[in-house]
């Protein structure tokens, strides 16, 4: 990879290297926000698409407008707060799913010099906002006062904190290989060899994990609209609905970001190519965008489970899978050192 240009940076981001940093988090965080509302165009497109449907073709050429008319649908929708709802609370829960959603790109590194938070401990970081979006949800369906709320608020969090626990187990095997808990140099531990090849498994594990903890499909028990009526985001309209829908995106695009710097090698080209004039984010960007898709495909194909179905796999087959996926990654190490 052509080193040169990896290193190259603004001449005044050493001048003024506070504003530099300010302005890359704006730019990354707004991409997000506006890939997270493109997805669900993009979303219902793929599914028109491998369904053999139409799909969204009336607003703009091949409905290419149909995200602006969403939009503009939502933001005009009654900002309504049911009677007996606790208002605060009801209030708060969009924010806190939003603020998480966006705060857990803080530390995932896009290139070598495009970042917005190089953290020593990112994949801790990553695990604390994860921890802190539980509460967005159960907070959702406790203040909303409605029982199919409440329902999907504790299913939320008793899935949740679980796969949390198994999400959390299949990441120690890659920090143990790279030696770091800093996203950034786990991908500049992966020149030689990308870790989906020693740790497939964990691999594996944190695809299914990550999958549940987005609460998408088939994990969506929390929201299932053929037993819970939308579950804990029932009594929610206009913004605060649109704050959980596109947080929803967020956390999706983010796991994909996970998925491609923890396994794939991040910015790094496939088999070490050096092609000229292409960007490290754009490799990046290509491997985030197919497993976007494998989301969606997901829910294209996909039958959803029962809750206690989901709840057994993920202590009787995740958590045993993921603990033998780090002893034996511990073992290996230890016997390379010996």
């Amino acid at each position: 990879m052509n080193q040169e240009f990896i290193r190259q940076t603004p001449l005044w981001a050493d001048q003024w290297p506070i504003a530099y940093s300010v302005i890359q988090a704006i730019v990354i965080l707004l991409v997000v926000v506006l890939v997270a509302a493109l997805m669900s165009f993009i979303e219902r497109r793929l599914l028109a698409l491998w369904q053999d449907r139409y799909g969204p073709n009336r607003v703009g050429p091949g409905g290419m407008f149909q995200i602006v008319a969403d939009m503009l649908k939502i933001m005009f929708k009654e900002d309504w707060t049911p009677k007996f709802a606790d208002k605060l609370t009801f209030r708060l829960a969009p924010a806190v799913a939003m603020a998480t959603a966006v705060l857990s790109f803080m530390v995932i590194p896009v290139s070598p010099m495009l970042g917005v938070a190089d953290m020593s401990i990112g994949l801790l970081f990553f695990m604390a906002m994860a921890g802190i979006a539980v509460y967005a949800v159960l907070f959702g369906g406790w203040a909303s006062n409605n029982k199919y709320s409440l329902l999907g608020g504790l299913r939320s969090a008793a899935q949740t904190i679980s796969y949390e626990v198994f999400l959390g187990i299949s990441l120690m095997g890659v920090v143990a290989i790279a030696g770091s808990f800093n996203l950034r140099e786990i991908v500049e531990a992966q020149r030689d060899m990308w870790f989906i090849i020693p740790q497939f498994l964990g691999f594996l594990i944190f695809v299914v994990a990550g999958v549940a903890v987005t609460h998408r499909h088939p994990f969506d028990q929390p929201e299932a609209e053929q037993e819970l009526a939308e579950g804990y985001h029932v009594e929610y309209g206009g913004m605060k609905w649109g704050m959980f829908f596109v947080a929803e995106y967020v956390n999706v695009v983010l796991i994909s970001a996970l998925i491609v710097t923890l396994f794939f090698g991040g910015w790094l080209a496939p088999f070490n190519l050096e092609i000229p004039f292409v960007p490290p984010v754009f490799w990046f960007i290509i491997k985030t965008a197919f497993f976007v898709m494998m989301f969606v495909l997901a829910r294209g194909s996909l039958m959803r489970p029962r809750y206690d179905q989901v709840m057994n796999f993920g202590w009787k087959v995740c958590l045993p899978l993921a603990l033998v996926n780090l002893l034996v990654t511990g073992a290996v190490i230890l016997m390379n050192q010996a």
